[in-house]
């Protein structure tokens, strides 16, 4: 087999992402099937992403670490639902609700590191979203979602952010940040 995540990941690339492992029984047989990522055995977990590329990782230390910690700090845990899925180009994802919990932990990482846009900038508005696949051929995409829109909803609890970085070889876990639960 050919690594196909060696073009998909530099080593050294790092991401904040939000584990939804509450998705891993619906979406984990379809990533298997035709997701790059995920057959390739990189490690990508079900999630959503905070954001996507973070610093490289030679860049982060413990003040960045404990940037990202003081950052992430007034946050609280929270519920979403997945209803439905959806498309980008050559992608599937399942759409997160509500969405705003994520978008505001975005903008607070982006507040602190504005340096860093999700997607290397190239989306003014990114959507959050859990990935099925991508790059995979249409007719596979469409099997997905046939499937997955069959069952759904599904429901996750959002309890950390999780800093993990590409080593080359698959993604790995660097650190996690507990948001904290209301009332607390």
């Amino acid at each position: 087999m050919t690594d196909d995540t060696s073009s998909m990941f530099p080593a050294g690339r790092t991401a904040l992402i939000v584990r939804m492992p509450e998705a891993e029984p619906v979406v984990r047989d379809w990533q298997e099937r035709i997701d790059p990522a995920t057959r390739a055995g990189a490690g990508v977990p079900a999630h959503v992403s905070v954001l996507y590329p973070f610093l490289q990782e030679h860049l982060i230390d413990a003040s960045i670490l404990a940037g990202i910690a003081a950052t992430l700090s007034p946050h609280h845990a929270f519920d979403l639902r997945f209803e439905r899925t959806g498309r980008f180009p050559g992608m599937l994802y399942l759409a997160p609700e509500p969405d705003a919990p994520l978008r505001r932990l975005t903008r607070a990482i982006t507040g602190r590191w504005p340096d860093v846009r999700p997607y290397g900038g190239r989306y003014p508005d990114p959507v959050p979203h859990l990935t099925v696949a991508q790059r995979a051929p249409e007719a596979d995409l469409d099997a997905a979602e046939a499937d997955l829109n069959g069952r759904l909803p599904l429901t996750a609890r959002a309890r950390a952010v999780d800093l993990v970085a590409y080593d080359g070889t698959a993604w790995r876990e660097r650190a996690s940040f507990t948001l904290r639960e209301p009332g607390k």
